[in-house]
């Protein structure tokens, strides 16, 4: 074994002077000044300790540093383990615990972290120590089978757990989707998304690589720049509250869009309704597609032919899909095998097995059913998983800090739908009798416990929960409900 197999492949035909990204401030990184500073920073990285199959978490704001720490971890050797920036001291010791860094790189926007990192004595830089100018470092030989990066994903139950995902499960999502949405040198995308998720992260920027394509590289979704950015762009990727907060402004028409080749919404689910408005005011059917932190994409909708709203379309070439367990209706559990799925989740053998079936195929918990078409909607979720603005949020850990706090018997957290992030969180909480607390007490208390995205945004206080026979509370009661008084 020669070669790193991924750097390989995204980081080493495109032509020096062609540009990669561009900052909204006009500066401006080519692929020859890239691949110098990838190259660079690996030196660093391997200075700092790092050796093959190293991981290094990465807590910094969204910088075109992040993707250069992103590229030169994988050219070390290293697996990179980026983390969501709202995460504060008492979450990332968590991940230092499981992951058991070599190092943990953040920048001064990060608070409480340092604290916890030096108590485990994991070594901390920052992005200016590692990406100063430096001698230049060969890439770490590294297989098919290597470990290229681990994305912590929550399920409803438990803590975070570490998807791992080699280099041929990136290399193999980057190929297929630079081809199924046709992306090519002319190609700019307009990059809104945080780079601590699998979509801006690993499709993307590794999409972009593939193809030799540029981005503008906006630091965070804002839909001025976004008016300000789109006339020099191609292409976007988003989440449904892009398009959404698109739909209510003016200057997004069928004029200012008419140059665009590409829309493409993740995720999160997008309301059929919007799909339709978006297509009636800009002329643009979104094409949405759908995907999961341990499987890269599986589906989309298609580049040529019918985009339909409500849908997530097809199987991507390589990725096989079945509906198990179908009901009357042809509603199931949708399981996925391919080349882009996980090996596993790390350290974590008995959440591995339970998410295989004995034949391979990898449980998603979505539940979904296909058209005669061959087109996938979702339809649910086995588990109670909610997905707000594209994040994910699994209910326990908000119970857990909200069942803590002075007055508060028990609690029930669940997803309600919101117009502009897919889905709110909730809680449905239970006082203690003759407590003196209230709803907008409890949201404040949590804000020193977790990030804002966990936090609910409303809270119900009900004298008790809807339970089963079996004493299980029935979140689905809570939702109705709550649709009913919305």
């Amino acid at each position: 074994m020669s070669k790193n197999t991924l750097l390989d492949t995204l980081l080493n035909t495109q032509p020096d002077a062609d540009v990669f990204l561009v900052t909204p401030e006009g500066e401006t990184l080519t692929y020859g000044v890239l691949r110098s500073r990838v190259a660079q920073t690996a030196g660093h990285l391997i200075a700092a300790g790092v050796t093959p199959g190293d991981r290094v978490l990465c807590q910094i704001e969204k910088s075109p540093q992040g993707l250069i720490l992103y590229l030169a971890t994988v050219a070390a050797g290293g697996v990179f383990v980026p983390l969501n920036t709202g995460y504060i001291g008492a979450e990332i010791d968590y991940f230092l615990e499981d992951a058991e860094p070599a190092l943990l790189i953040l920048d001064a926007s990060t608070e409480g972290a340092r604290d916890v990192a030096k108590a485990r004595g994991v070594r901390v830089a920052t992005p200016k120590d590692l990406t100063a100018d430096g001698p230049e470092a060969a890439p770490v030989p590294r297989g098919p089978d290597d470990l290229a990066g681990i994305l912590y994903t929550s399920g409803t139950t438990g803590r975070s757990k570490g998807a791992m995902l080699t280099h041929d499960n990136l290399i193999s999502n980057a190929k297929v989707l630079t081809d199924l949405w046709r992306f090519t040198r002319d190609d700019t995308l307009l990059h809104a998304l945080p780079i601590f998720h699998t979509h801006g992260l690993f499709v993307a920027t590794n999409v972009i690589l593939c193809a030799g394509a540029r981005m503008v590289f906006l630091p965070a979704f804002n839909v001025d720049a976004l008016a300000h950015q789109l006339p020099r762009c191609t292409a976007i990727m988003g989440v449904p509250t892009f398009y959404t907060r698109m739909l209510d402004d003016p200057r997004f028409t069928r004029d200012t869009l008419a140059h665009m080749r590409l829309i493409i919404s993740g995720s999160a689910p997008l309301l059929a309704e919007s799909h339709k408005a978006f297509e009636e005011q800009t002329g643009h059917a979104i094409l949405e597609r759908y995907g999961m932190t341990e499987t890269n994409m599986i589906t989309s909708n298609p580049y040529d032919g019918a985009r339909r709203a409500g849908t997530v379309g097809m199987p991507s070439p390589g990725v096989s899909l079945r509906i198990a367990q179908p009901d009357e209706k042809g509603i199931g559990g949708i399981e996925v095998r391919g080349p882009n799925v996980t090996k596993g989740y790390w350290r974590n053998p008995e959440k591995t097995d339970e998410s295989f079936t004995k034949d391979g195929w990898f449980i998603t918990g979505d539940l979904g059913q296909m058209d005669e078409d061959g087109y996938l909607s979702i339809v649910g979720r086995q588990k109670d998983l909610v997905i707000s603005g594209g994040f994910n949020v699994y209910p326990k850990e908000v119970e857990v800090q909200i069942d803590d706090l002075p007055g508060v018997l028990e609690s029930a957290v669940y997803g309600v739908p919101h117009p502009d992030l897919g889905e709110a969180v909730a809680a449905a909480v239970v006082l203690n009798d003759a407590a003196e607390t209230d709803a907008d007490t409890i949201i404040a208390a949590l804000a020193d416990r977790l990030a804002r995205y966990k936090i609910p945004r409303t809270v119900r206080i009900l004298p008790e929960l809807p339970r089963n026979t079996m004493g299980k509370v029935q979140k689905n009661i809570l939702r109705d409900e709550a649709a009913h008084n919305a």
